[in-house]
C-alpha cells in the first residue's frame, strides 16, 4: 500500500478550467437553480472550488433535497408520483423513491421523439477499420419497438431475464433497450468469455432469452464463437428463445430466430412503467472464492444516478459525442449506453484497442468526433510506452476531456496527456465500481487538475476514508467508505434469499457504511487519491475476476496440484498477474505446460486474465482453516515485509512465505 505524500497547502495544477467554462458546465447552471429552487447553498462567486464543496456538502446531508432536484433538472418522467425521495437511509435496503414508476428505455430513446434530431446519430459505430457508421435516433427507436414487439409475443415479461452474449455493437443497445422496455432484466458477456465463464453467470439468472453472435474480429484476426454458442445452449436449460446475430456472416443454427426479422417491424414502441427499484440488469463481480456475484441494480436507481453522472460531472449532453473503450462484459458498457439519457451520440468501437496500431483509440476519436474520450489507465501508459503523439498526429479539437479509468492513472500519465494530447484539456481520472455502476470519484468540470488525483467526490456520494477502527482520517490512507445510500448500489444479488452475501460483501467490517475494497486519500483539498484494491479480487483494465474462477479452470489439468493467482497494482501504473502453481509428482512445468495453462484460462475464462508469468512453487500457504492465503502473499510481492503482511500464527507454513517475500524485493 502507498502512502499518500502529505499535500502542500496550494499545490499548482496541471490544468484549470477557464472562467467560460465554468459558466458554461451543467454543474453550475444546476448549483445556482438549486440554490434558488432547493436550498441549497449558494455558489462562492469566483471560487469554484468553495462552491462544489459547499454544494457537495449538501448534496449528502440533505439526500432528499438533492435527489429531488436531480430528478427536476434532468426532466425524469415519473409516470407515477413518488410518496417521498427516500422513505429508508438504511443500507443495505435503503428505500427510494417509493409509488414511482418510471421506465430506463423511454428516457433512453426521448431524444427520438424531436423531430430537429431524429435523424441525427444516436450510435456511432465502428470497428477496426475505424470507419464510422451512424444509427439515427429514428432508426434505434423503430429497432427497439419491433423487437420489444417480438419479446412480448416470445412470453417475455416483467422480471424475465435476457441474456447477451454479443460484442459491443448496436445490436447489443438494440437488445438491452427493448429489454427495458418490457420491464426485461438484462446481462451480458462479450464474446471473448469462453463457454465456462458466461454459464458460471448466466445459469444463476435463468435466462429465457439468448442474443448471441456467431463470431466477431479482433485483432485483425476472425474468431468464430458458433460451438460456444452451443455450449451455452445446452447449458441454459431456461432458455425458450436464441436470437442469431451473424457478425460473420454465417446463417442461423437451427431453431435460431434471425435479428433482422425481429427488428424490421413498423411497431411504436410501448415502455412497460415499473416500479423504480423494478431490477434494470444484473451485472457481475467477482470475488476470491465461489461464483461471480449477481448485481441486480434498479431501473430507476441506474436512470437517476446515470444523469446525474453524464450530465453534472461529465458535462454531456446534446451535440456531444461520448466514446468510452470498452466490452459488454464491463459496467462501463451499461454506463456508455447511459449517454443516450443525456441526448449524447453514444460512440461504440467493436476491436482491439490496439489494432493496428497502439493509436487506434486516438484513431477512433478523430474519426467520430469524440467530445468525451475515455479509455483505461492501462491504455494511456501503454501510449507512453510506445511513443504515440496523439495531438501531434491527430485531429483531437473537439476532445473537451479525456476519462481514464480500471485501474489508477499514475502520476506518469496525467503529465503525459497533457504534453501529448492537449496542455488545456480536462483530464477526469474516475472511480467507482461494478457493484455501483458508477463512479464514486472523478470527473468536476470546475476544478482543478492535480497531478496523480481524483478532482473530487461525486456528488451525492457521501465518501470517506476509514481507518481499522472506524475513524474518518483526512491526508492519510483509509479504506474507501460511502457513509450514505447511493441509488444506484444494488437492490439485491440473484440467489441471496436471505441478503447474506450482499451484507458480507460490503458491510461485514463496517456495519452500516459500505466498504468498497479500495485504499485510498481524501486530501485536505478536496481531492481523491485511488491507491488500488484492498482485497485480493483480479481487476485487469476494470475487469474482475475472482481468484476461484482461475483455480477452478487451472486445476482441471492434471498436472497441476494447487493454484495461486494474485494481481498486484505497480507504482508506475502496471498490473502484474502471477500465477503460482505447486506441480503434481513427476510433472514438469515445460513449454508445453505452460501453453496449456495459458490456453485454457483464455479459452474458458478470459483473454484478459492468462496470467504475466506462471511460476512455480514447492507449496501454496493456507491459513489454519485450509483457505489460500492471497492478500497477504500481495502484500508481501508490493514489498511489505513479511512481519507486517501477515500473522504468522494464522499460517498452516510459514516458510513458504518466504518465497513470495523474496519475490516482492527482487521485483520492486
Amino acid at each position: 500500500m502507498t502512502t499518500a505524500p502529505q499535500p502542500a497547502d496550494r499545490p499548482e495544477p496541471l490544468w484549470s478550467p477557464g472562467e467560460g467554462r465554468v459558466a458554461r458546465a451543467q454543474v453550475t447552471r444546476f448549483h445556482r437553480w438549486a440554490a434558488e429552487q432547493h436550498g441549497a447553498p449558494a455558489p462562492v462567486p469566483g471560487d469554484p472550488a468553495a462552491s462544489y464543496a459547499a454544494l457537495h456538502r449538501w448534496s449528502v446531508t440533505e439526500l432528499e433535497r438533492f435527489w429531488q432536484a436531480v430528478t427536476e433538472w434532468c426532466d425524469v418522467r415519473f409516470s407515477s408520483p413518488y410518496e417521498r425521495v427516500l422513505a429508508d437511509p438504511a443500507m443495505p435496503g435503503a428505500v427510494w423513491f417509493p409509488g414511482a414508476t418510471l421506465n430506463y428505455a423511454e428516457h433512453a430513446l426521448r431524444t427520438a421523439e424531436d423531430p430537429a434530431r431524429a435523424h441525427e446519430p444516436a450510435l456511432l459505430h465502428t470497428d477496426e477499420t475505424h470507419d464510422p457508421r451512424p444509427v439515427t435516433w429514428a432508426e434505434l427507436r423503430a429497432q427497439v419497438g419491433s423487437l420489444a414487439a417480438e419479446l412480448r409475443r416470445l412470453g417475455v415479461r416483467p422480471g424475465d431475464r435476457v441474456s447477451a452474449y454479443l460484442p459491443n455493437v448496436p445490436h447489443a443497445v438494440v437488445a438491452l433497450l427493448a429489454t427495458a422496455a418490457v420491464g426485461g432484466v438484462w446481462t451480458s458477456c462479450a464474446p471473448d468469455f469462453g463457454a465456462r465463464s458466461v454459464l458460471d453467470r448466466f445459469q444463476q439468472v435463468e435466462p429465457v432469452v439468448l442474443f448471441a453472435v456467431d463470431g466477431y474480429h479482433y485483432g485483425g484476426k476472425r474468431h468464430e464463437r458458433a460451438d460456444t454458442v452451443t455450449e451455452l445452449r445446452a447449458g441454459l436449460p431456461t432458455v425458450r428463445a436464441v436470437v442469431h446475430i451473424p457478425l460473420l456472416g454465417t446463417p442461423a443454427p437451427e431453431g435460431a430466430l434471425e435479428w433482422d426479422a425481429l427488428t424490421s417491424g413498423t411497431v411504436e414502441p410501448v415502455f412497460e412503467q415499473v416500479p423504480f427499484d423494478h431490477p434494470l440488469w444484473v451485472l457481475y463481480s467477482s470475488g476470491t472464492t465461489g461464483l461471480p456475484k449477481a448485481i441486480v441494480q434498479s431501473q430507476g436507481g441506474i436512470l437517476v444516478e446515470h444523469v446525474k453522472q453524464l450530465a453534472l460531472h461529465c458535462d454531456l449532453g446534446p451535440g456531444d459525442r461520448f466514446f468510452w473503450y470498452t466490452s459488454t462484459g464491463w459496467m462501463m458498457w451499461n454506463f456508455l449506453v447511459s449517454g443516450l439519457l443525456v441526448g449524447s451520440t453514444v460512440v461504440l468501437y467493436d476491436g482491439s484497442p490496439g489494432h493496428p496500431d497502439t493509436a487506434a483509440q486516438w484513431r477512433v476519436a478523430e474519426r467520430t468526433g469524440a467530445t468525451l474520450f475515455g479509455t483505461s489507465a492501462a491504455y494511456v501508459m501503454a501510449c507512453r510506452k510506445a511513443e504515440v503523439h496523439p495531438g501531434r498526429d491527430f485531429d483531437l479539437s473537439r476532445v473537451r476531456c479525456v476519462a481514464t479509468t480500471g485501474s489508477p492513472l499514475p502520476p506518469d500519465g496525467f503529465r503525459w496527456l497533457h504534453d501529448e494530447v492537449a496542455a488545456d484539456m480536462w483530464i477526469a481520472s474516475v472511480s467507482g465500481g461494478t457493484d455501483v455502476c458508477s463512479c464514486f470519484a472523478g470527473a468536476v468540470p470546475t476544478l482543478p487538475v492535480h497531478i496523480g488525483e481524483l478532482q473530487a467526490p461525486c456528488l451525492g456520494t457521501d465518501l470517506q476514508a476509514w481507518d481499522a477502527h472506524g475513524e474518518p482520517v483526512v491526508d492519510e490512507v483509509g479504506e474507501l467508505i460511502v457513509a450514505a445510500p447511493m441509488p444506484s448500489m444494488p437492490v439485491r444479488f440473484w440467489n441471496d434469499p436471505d441478503g447474506s452475501r450482499y451484507r458480507d460483501s460490503y458491510f461485514e467490517m463496517f456495519p452500516g457504511v459500505w466498504r468498497h475494497g479500495d485504499w485510498i486519500t481524501l486530501t485536505s483539498r478536496g481531492s481523491v487519491v485511488i491507491h488500488g484494491r484492498s482485497d485480493s479480487t483480479l481487476n485487469r483494465q476494470g475487469v474482475r475476476m475472482g481468484s476461484s474462477d482461475i483455480y477452478e479452470a487451472v486445476e482441471r489439468l492434471p498436472e497441476i496440484r494447487e493454484s495461486l493467482v494474485i494481481g498486484v497494482e505497480r507504482p508506475d501504473g502496471g498490473y502484474w498477474m502471477p500465477l503460482f502453481v505447486h506441480l503434481a509428482p513427476g510433472a514438469t512445468l515445460d513449454e508445453e505446460l505452460l501453453g496449456r495453462i495459458k490456453r485454457t484460462i483464455r479459452e474458458q475464462l478470459s483473454p484478459r486474465h492468462v496470467p504475466d508469468e506462471v511460476i512455480e512453487v514447492t507449496g501454496i500457504p493456507h491459513t489454519l482453516t485450509g483457505k489460500r492465503i492471497e492478500v497477504p502473499v500481495k502484500r508481501l510481492l508490493q514489498g511489505t515485509p513479511l512481519e507486517k503482511a501477515v500473522n504468522p500464527g494464522s499460517v498452516d507454513n510459514v516458510e513458504l512465505l518466504h518465497f513470495y517475500e523474496k519475490l516482492g524485493r527482487e521485483r520492486a
